[in-house]
């Protein structure tokens, strides 16, 4: 019986950012020069499948500090973490190695900039997210409010408007952040921001990629975990640009029921990407067990080049 045919585009770029990458590497060296078992707080980064791998190699994750003993190394993970954590560490005399990515570290230090200018600061992005508890953290809580919606954006209450400055999470979708700043600055304009924006480049590039897609695309595939904000944000983004249906796929049990409900009739043009967390070996699985039924061309979905590359810390160099 001959295969029904589709069309799969692969979005470029996707999957692992220079930060992700930087926090994995950071584990896989630590284990290295300092021998297992070493310490992780929280996950590296939001995915099972990374972080059982580093687990299979020496890493054990923990909830907090506390949990480690003060023998071996603590490692903070990619999205960063509140002051206190920190300062936890080096009280127990433990030996701390920060995997937090540096465009998160740029947030956090650009809000302790504000808080040390005396402005009260306006954090947009998502509640109980551990990127935002890290940054929220940065300064003493009366100087900082979260913002999640359009409708917080209207209805916060400052006691300068003067002397106000907003940040962002940096995994947030482009659009929604775009609207929230808008209701900001008209309320409060002269409100100060970063010099660039503070979305990261990987975040902005794969939700350009998703876009283009779904002009072309009937169906969208989001590989990503759920407690991924970035990848959940693709799914939303695809949504929301006319696609109908997007679906994050986050292991391989959800790609299994995904295949046993697809109908290539109906949705013969397929985009694929992966979340800034999910790793490129996820990918090829899927595509491996669309090829086993279907005949696939592969169509590089191609919106811009990355290069970009984080150093390591000194203490790993």
């Amino acid at each position: 019986m001959k295969k029904q045919k589709i069309n799969l585009y692969l979005a470029s770029p996707r999957g692992f950012c220079a930060g992700v990458d930087r926090a994995v590497k950071i584990v896989e060296e630590s284990i290295k020069r300092f021998g297992s078992p070493v310490y992780v707080r929280h996950e590296i980064v939001h995915n099972k499948d990374v972080v059982n791998s580093l687990a299979r190699i020496g890493a054990i994750f923990v909830d907090e500090v506390s949990e480690a003993p003060t023998d071996r190394p603590i490692i903070f993970s990619a999205h960063g973490v509140a002051k206190s954590v920190m300062d936890e560490a080096k009280e127990r005399k433990m030996i701390s190695i920060d995997a937090t990515c540096p465009l998160v570290t740029k947030v956090h230090n650009e809000t302790i900039r504000h808080y040390n200018l005396g402005r009260h600061v306006l954090l947009i992005g998502h509640k109980n997210h551990v990127e935002v508890i890290g940054t929220m953290g940065q300064v003493p809580k009366n100087n900082i409010t979260l913002i999640e919606t359009e409708e917080d954006a209207y209805k916060v209450k400052v006691d300068n408007p003067d002397n106000l400055a907003f940040a962002t999470q940096t995994t947030l979708s482009i659009d929604d952040t775009s609207k929230i700043l808008s209701i900001l600055k008209s309320r409060f304009p002269n409100i100060k921001g970063p010099s660039s924006e503070d979305i990261c480049y990987a975040t902005t590039n794969r939700q350009m990629a998703v876009k283009s897609m779904s002009k072309i695309c009937d169906c969208i595939l989001v590989i990503g975990a759920e407690n991924s904000s970035n990848s959940v944000r693709l799914v939303e983004v695809a949504l929301s640009h006319g696609v109908k249906k997007a679906i994050l796929i986050p292991n391989e049990n959800k790609l299994d029921l995904f295949l046993k409900e697809f109908d290539p009739l109906k949705s013969p043009n397929i985009g694929l990407t992966a979340g800034a967390s999910a790793p490129e070996t996820l990918v090829q699985v899927l595509i491996s067990k669309l090829k086993k039924d279907f005949e696939v061309n592969l169509i590089d979905h191609e919106v811009t080049k990355e290069d970009v590359k984080f150093n390591l810390p000194k203490i790993l160099r």
